[in-house]
């Protein structure tokens, strides 16, 4: 019998509001659907919860004994920079400003975002698709929403008929906002609006004289809205009802509201059944935010090349530290909590070695059988982390109090122990073990001193050659030099 047959799971459906029995509809096929990155820029730590938490749940479906089709898009176009169908596309503008083609942004900041979620050990997604690549088929959703008579084409540009949609279906009902809140929430549509209604959204755009990115279209040159394309490719690719979709909380309204409109006016069925969000980062107990600078990157997470924090944390302990924390709920980053989630990490690991030189016994008092349930009734409860996290301390507690290296417990029992610590730690956590790093490195740096002081050498010397030599072979394994009025000093690089 597969493990998802003996566990039900529960997951908090944001379009219910409550935890639900998971039922999937094909098992153990399952479609999930995650909301991917903008790729105009590098990606924020905001985002790397995001996907991190939803590779966990990837991960703990997997386990589980699902055969998982993860989706998650790359948006490559027709992200505006504001909700109300205004202002300049934001991978256009990035490439107006620094005079490159649009897919010269695209093509750097995929791989950027590629580049972090493998050093934080995410799954790639079964399927990655991008807007530009789907036109066509963003193309026919809009027209079957303008045959069901919800939308509406104006100068080049189609408009979603939210009133006309609300007629039969309730537009809000996700975000838990009523269509009168909504209205008395907006400003009056000025003259130059070519909207029914302040509500409305663009599913196409007309393409201004100045806009790059444009495709044609029986409406005329343009693009397709924002919302679209996660329509179209959830649906595409997992069906047009499916099971799992999920993103951050700040994409419940709009983008994640007009998708099931969308859906619902395109196919007659409103998509995923259960709808997940991933909270928010504050930064040292603050709002992250570009404009007041209380920001924080991955890389600066990783190198502690930032005043923010008192040194950098290998990205395996960041995971762990947003794993101590649901996924659901506000996590703040600091030095200071980051050094205690270290210090929990290392001391996890230190009882994940001792126990590999365990061996069977008898007299101990630990009940594996019922820690291990006690895990899964963990993860089963809303992929519960920080409580799977505390039943991995209690049998860490368990494993240090045995000496001479006699566990107490039987063969099958410590074989038990050793199976699920190693499941729900590598397979579910998805923790690499780095602690044999700090092992090393006082040696590394020792070697790298004297590297240092081989090259201060050799420009005493006048022997450049042969300093520039040391300092380049340094840089190509990851360890980059900084001269300065104290002498010089290195970071390794992630």
């Amino acid at each position: 019998m597969a493990l998802y047959q003996e566990n039900d799971l529960l997951i908090y459906n944001s379009l219910s509001r409550k935890k639900e029995k998971f039922s999937a509809l094909n098992a153990p096929n399952i479609g999930l659907y995650v909301c991917g990155p903008t790729v105009y820029s590098e990606v924020h730590l905001g985002n790397c919860r995001t996907f991190i938490s939803f590779d966990m749940v990837h991960r703990y479906l997997k386990h589980l004994g699902y055969k998982v089709r993860y989706v998650r898009n790359i948006t490559d176009a027709g992200h505006l920079e504001n909700d109300a169908d205004e202002g300049e596309d934001k991978i256009s503008k990035r490439a107006r400003l620094e005079q490159l083609e649009p897919m010269e942004i695209v093509q750097t900041y995929t791989l950027n975002f590629h580049d972090v979620m493998e050093k934080f050990n995410t799954f790639p997604p079964s399927i990655e698709p991008t807007a530009t690549g789907h036109i066509v088929e963003q193309i026919d959703m809009i027209q079957k929403i303008i045959e069901a008579g919800l939308a509406y084409e104006k100068n080049g540009s189609v408009y979603f008929d939210v009133n006309k949609y609300s007629e039969t279906d309730d537009y809000g009902e996700l975000s838990g906002r009523k269509i009168d809140e909504l209205l008395s929430g907006t400003r009056e549509l000025d003259a130059q609006s070519e909207k029914n209604n302040p509500l409305d959204f663009a599913i196409w755009k007309k393409a201004s004289p100045a806009h790059i990115m444009r495709w044609n279209s029986p409406w005329g040159e343009g693009f397709p809205g924002w919302h679209l394309e996660c329509s179209v490719m959830s649906t595409k690719y997992l069906g047009e009802e499916f099971d799992i979709h999920g993103g951050g909380m700040d994409l419940k309204f709009p983008h994640h509201e007009c998708e099931i409109a969308q859906n619902k006016a395109g196919t007659g069925h409103k998509g995923p059944r259960y709808w997940m969000h991933g909270n928010m980062l504050t930064l040292n107990g603050q709002k992250m935010s570009k404009s007041t600078g209380n920001t924080l990157s991955p890389v600066e997470l990783i190198t502690g090349e930032t005043d923010k924090l008192d040194k950098g944390f290998h990205p395996t302990v960041a995971r762990f530290f947003m794993m101590q924390a649901h996924y659901s709920s506000q996590l703040d980053f600091s030095s200071e909590a980051l050094l205690a989630s270290e210090k929990g990490y290392l001391r996890l690991m230190g009882a994940w070695q001792k126990l590999q030189n365990l061996r069977a016994g008898t007299g101990a008092s630990f009940n594996v059988s019922e820690w291990r349930s006690a895990c899964y009734a963990a993860m089963n409860d809303d992929f519960n982390t920080p409580i799977l996290i505390s039943q991995l301390f209690e049998a860490a507690k368990f494993i240090n109090a045995r000496s001479e290296g006699d566990s107490g417990l039987s063969a099958d029992d410590l074989t038990l122990l050793m199976e699920s610590m190693q499941a729900f730690i590598f397979e579910v956590l998805g923790l690499e073990d780095i602690s044999h790093l700090d092992e090393s490195s006082d040696k590394l740096d020792e070697v790298i001193q004297i590297l240092i002081g081989l090259r201060a050498q050799a420009r005493a010397d006048r022997d450049f050659a042969l300093s520039d030599t040391i300092r380049d072979q340094l840089a190509a394994k990851g360890v980059e030099l900084k001269d300065g009025k104290e002498g010089t000093s290195y970071s390794l690089q992630a």
